[in-house]
């Protein structure tokens, strides 16, 4: 038998759910697959962004994004973005949990000793739970759809330590609810595969290196050194492997972490 490749890679019609569709990584995801003609739903509680970033869509790729302020860490909230989705489209293909709880400039500055039981709550709540509450909604629907796709974005830092020596003199801090709530994303995905065995759901993690943005150039320099492509990602490199995930080219993958670091894990 011949595979089809156009066929298996087509997500053309998918219905995809982005958490966190508004920030650096999600709208990248959002635009792979409006090129893939999928119909995505931009799910962040920043609707503004996600409403800037569904004319872009709109504009570039002849799409009509469906946007929806979500909170992830509230299970009403989850549902309503739910019911919308199914008004609208009457099922759910895909849902990739990419939300994050964002690391501000002063929470990287707290040492461990320190680190507030607030920010670490908080983080879990996002970071880990959020996922939770989202796969737990919308796995109700794929199971009667007996068919659908949950991708779990996790990072480098939730299979090895963060090596602190790379922040330099910035006094940065990785803190350890990041890689803690990432550490816990890849065991959460390989149990989810394997209470939804023989559904026709299939769940993955994608484990992140760094993302090139406005570091500073020091950390830049130590952090490429530490990989053996020799750089950090382009925000837009991490896209093949979402469609990948999502599409039936990797139809009989589930359970697994598709680590995507420039080899920062090699060593």
């Amino acid at each position: 038998m011949t595979v089809n490749i156009e066929k298996i890679f087509d997500l053309s019609g998918r219905v995809v759910i982005i958490t966190g569709a508004a920030g650096l990584l999600g709208s990248e995801y959002a635009k792979g697959f409006s090129q893939a003609g999928a119909n995505v739903v931009l799910a962040d509680q920043n609707i503004v962004k996600c409403k800037k970033l569904a004319k872009i869509l709109e504009n570039k790729f002849n799409v009509s994004p469906l946007t929806i302020k979500t909170d992830i860490t509230n299970p009403e909230s989850i549902k309503k973005m739910i019911t919308k989705v199914m008004k609208k489209f009457s099922k759910i293909d895909v849902l990739v949990n990419n939300a994050i709880f964002p690391e501000t400039e002063k929470n990287r500055k707290i040492s461990f000793e320190n680190f507030p039981l607030a920010i670490w709550k908080k983080g879990i709540d996002v970071n880990l739970t959020g996922i939770f509450l989202c796969s737990q909604q919308i796995g109700k629907i794929m199971v009667k759809q007996k068919r659908g796709v949950i991708i779990n974005v996790s990072s480098i830092y939730g299979l090895v330590g963060p090596d602190q020596r790379i922040y330099g003199k910035t006094k940065t801090i990785k803190s350890a609810m990041y890689a803690v709530t990432k550490g816990a994303v890849p065991n959460l995905t390989r149990y989810m595969a394997s209470y939804w065995n023989r559904t026709g759901i299939r769940v993955n993690t994608l484990s992140l290196g760094g993302v090139e943005e406005d570091q500073d150039k020091a950390f830049k320099k130590n952090y490429s050194y530490k990989t053996t492509i020799g750089r950090m990602a382009k925000k837009d490199e991490y896209v093949g492997a979402v469609l990948f995930l999502s599409s039936d080219a990797s139809s009989y993958m589930t359970g697994s972490n598709l680590v995507i670091d420039g080899g920062w894990t090699t060593w």
